[in-house]
């Protein structure tokens, strides 16, 4: 009976952990993009996203965003409001 709960409560503290994404994030099997400072002055916000092994490079265009090409690995974005990591 033991054994059984704590199998049980170790699945949940697995699923838990993956379901927040941070494990899988830290890991590089979920893309991450990190804010940069604007390179021109002008408004808006610049976002430099790496691709996880499971999902590629993040799309930011469904959040107004305009993509500026992809360099060593990572893909610039120019995005009129700050995007969060754990939303892209």
């Amino acid at each position: 009976m033991f054994k059984a709960a704590l199998i049980i409560a170790a699945i949940i503290a697995t699923m838990v952990v993956i379901k927040d994404g941070r494990v899988l994030r830290e890991a590089g099997l979920l893309s991450t993009c990190t804010s940069l400072t604007s390179f021109d002055g002008k408004p808006g916000h610049w976002h430099a996203c790496r691709p996880g092994r499971l999902e590629g490079l993040p799309d930011l265009r469904r959040r107004s965003c305009t993509s500026h090409g992809v360099r060593s690995g990572y893909e610039y974005w120019r995005c009129p409001e700050a995007v969060s990591t754990a939303s892209t």
